[in-house]
């Protein structure tokens, strides 16, 4: 049996199938954007239109998908936070990153996308770029001056730095 695309590591038939051929709708926020990741990656461009929230979609944005779905191939993809957008809410957000090749170059995507609930079912409303997240060093800062912290002997900046 074949994977899925979405890399849950479900078969495709037990994943994202049933949503992307309507025999059953996304039950979250997260489950809709595996789903639209693996059309993506399927070229399936109804299922991408039809589950972008209808206050959004444009009148051209199907020849949009299918323009841009032509020249890319979808490789990852990795959920890296969601807020919300479970059975019962109403919205939620998912932060992702996804590889893919567009025209012959590796490309990567990191979006926090949100979704929005309509008569009961799951929609894609908008993109946005995640928040930045501050790194904060747990260890002393090393100055270029002062003993590697290798134990070397050697100056920081001669040595590790």
């Amino acid at each position: 049996m074949e994977s899925c695309p979405c890399g849950s590591g479900l078969t495709y038939t037990e994943c994202c199938e049933p949503l992307i051929t309507g025999a059953q709708p996304a039950k979250t926020a997260e489950a809709l954007l595996r789903s639209r990741y693996t059309a993506y990656a399927g070229k399936i461009v109804d299922y991408i239109v039809d589950t972008t929230h209808p206050d959004q979609q444009e009148p051209d944005s199907r020849k949009t998908v299918e323009k841009w779905s032509r020249n890319t191939e979808w490789r990852k993809l990795e959920i890296v936070n969601c807020e919300a957008g479970g059975i019962d809410d109403e919205e939620g957000t998912v932060e992702f990153k996804a590889d893919y090749t567009e025209k012959g170059k590796p490309r990567k995507h990191h979006e926090l996308a949100t979704f929005k609930k309509k008569d009961g079912r799951w929609y894609f409303f908008d993109a946005g770029t995640p928040p930045i997240r501050q790194v904060v060093r747990t260890s002393p800062k090393v100055g270029r001056n002062a003993p590697c912290p290798c134990g070397s002997g050697k100056k920081y900046k001669k040595c590790c730095g």
